[in-house]
């Protein structure tokens, strides 16, 4: 039998930063907060400078309980943005490294079976 058919081949260190698994956390608190801050500073800009014909803003109330285009409505918005945030950021980790598990599998099964397929000719 041919000894480097059964060797392991190093992984690159750029290899293994690339399909790293993401911080569930991390990205989630990551995101929380840049779409909070999204939320205040774009509620505090329509406060005090009152645009005309801007986006919609009272719209938000439909998603955010107690959210209203005033200061206090800013908090609000802020931390519901960070609820939503938050959300969505650990479920696109989660689903990113769900992902990756599964096709990491599919092709360290294939190159298993692709190795042993001539098993039964060496019996």
């Amino acid at each position: 039998m041919n000894p480097s058919v059964h060797s392991v081949v190093p992984v690159p260190d750029i290899l293994e930063r690339a399909f790293a698994p993401l911080h569930k956390l991390a990205l989630g608190v990551a995101v929380g907060v840049t779409a909070g801050l999204v939320v205040l500073v774009v509620t505090v800009f329509h406060v005090v400078a009152q645009p005309v014909g801007g986006p919609p803003l009272y719209l938000l109330v439909n998603y955010f309980y107690g959210y209203s285009v005033t200061w206090t409505g800013a908090l609000v918005g802020f931390w519901w943005g960070m609820v939503a945030g938050f959300s969505a950021g650990w479920f696109t980790a989660f689903l990113r490294n769900l992902a990756l598990a599964i096709w990491i599998f599919v092709v360290r099964t294939k190159a298993e079976l692709a190795r042993n397929s001539d098993l039964l000719d060496h019996i």
